[in-house]
């Protein structure tokens, strides 16, 4: 495999984990997630409804031949996220540090060169 392969590889990977290990969150209710999406006014159908949608991004972007699809997703999902952040729940969320914030950031990076890379 190539180098680009390889970091193709490892930013759908990064991407897909980052999306899939925040599924407990949202569809477990965690009342941390609850209390997020009741600041946005979505609860519970938004909270559930973008879970969905993560974990259909997560599993597109780890099979190559939807890793565009998967990425586009992404894009948009985490748009939204920062956006969010940005406007109604703010960088820093119950004493993350902005945590959360940093990784639709980095979700954002990830798709956003993915996008390129599999136009």
């Amino acid at each position: 495999m190539k180098l680009k392969t390889y970091f193709l590889l490892a930013l759908r990977i990064i991407a897909a984990v980052i999306l899939l290990q925040t599924l407990y969150f949202k569809f477990s209710a965690h009342p941390e997630s609850v209390e997020l999406f009741t600041k946005l006014g979505v609860e519970p159908w938004g909270r559930i409804g973008t879970g969905i949608i993560e974990l259909i991004t997560g599993i597109l972007l780890l099979v190559t031949s939807t890793a565009f699809v998967g990425a586009f997703l992404g894009v948009g999902l985490m748009m939204g996220a920062i956006v969010s952040h940005l406007t109604v729940i703010g960088i820093e969320s119950k004493g993350d540090g902005g945590q959360l914030f940093m990784l639709a950031c980095v979700v954002l990076i990830c798709c956003g060169i993915l996008c390129i890379a599999y136009k």
